[in-house]
């Protein structure tokens, strides 16, 4: 995952199982950018016959509802940050608070998630690319 933060850039990818002991290259598997607290679409790209394909990831707007969704149903504080990156478990949800929140996003988004996509969902990324990939088929 490629993530570029103000001035700070970090790259981390799939290993490559058959690469010589000693020797490293880097493929990102993914883009995201976030300055002074902004976030904008994740880039991911998908390797196909040694060319990337780029798919964007979740609307802004997604990510920000769904922020503000897992702020009320956790009950934090207005200043607290909850980013696309935010693990549910870093904020303190248990299995019964993540219940939750995708209920509230079933509400506030009108779509119906099924048991095993629920269970998958850890980031607000995660569930904001959920709801638009749902949005997208629904339409």
């Amino acid at each position: 995952m490629a993530s570029i933060t103000q001035s700070s850039l970090s790259l981390a990818s799939l290993p490559n199982p058959s690469m010589v002991p000693g020797t490293r290259i880097s493929i990102p598997t993914s883009l995201s950018l976030s300055i002074e607290g902004r976030n904008f679409p994740s880039l991911t790209l998908q390797p196909r016959a040694r060319r990337f394909q780029f798919r964007c990831a979740a609307k802004p707007d997604t990510v920000k509802k769904v922020c503000d969704i897992v702020k009320k149903q956790l009950a934090l504080p207005e200043c607290s940050t909850v980013t696309g990156e935010s693990k549910f478990a870093a904020l303190g949800a248990d299995s019964l608070d993540t219940v939750e929140i995708v209920m509230g996003l079933e509400e506030e988004f009108g779509i119906c998630v099924e048991e095993e996509s629920a269970q998958t969902i850890t980031t607000v990324q995660e569930a904001a690319d959920m709801i638009d990939k749902l949005l997208e088929s629904k339409a």
